[in-house]
């Protein structure tokens, strides 16, 4: 009797079909995203990323907020920027000097 196997596979696609709603991410984002920003406030890389947050605020539907870490030539807010949870909720934004070392 052949039909085991088939008779299988379909019981284990009928399976993997019922789990996959139980597999589904949660919708990107739910939370309000986090703009760094390692300049002081009104300079032309802030400028650029209010500009940038608003329209993201605008297109996700979620808040985005631009914080300003300034110090040390822009590496402390880089730095805050790497030690963040890789969940795309806070990014970075600069200049070349500020996110890249020699």
């Amino acid at each position: 009797m052949r039909l085991c196997g088939p008779l299988v596979l379909a019981v284990a696609i009928a399976n993997a079909f019922a789990a996959a709603p139980a597999a589904l991410a949660q919708t990107y984002p739910s939370r309000p995203i986090t703009i760094v920003v390692p300049f002081p406030a009104g300079g032309s890389i802030d400028t650029v990323a209010r500009v940038v947050g608003e329209r993201m605020k605008a297109s996700l539907g979620q808040p985005v907020v631009v914080e300003n870490v300034t110090g040390a030539g822009g590496s402390i807010g880089a730095g805050r920027v790497a030690r963040a949870a890789p969940d795309s909720y806070t990014i970075g934004i600069g200049n070349m000097n500020s996110v890249m070392t020699s």
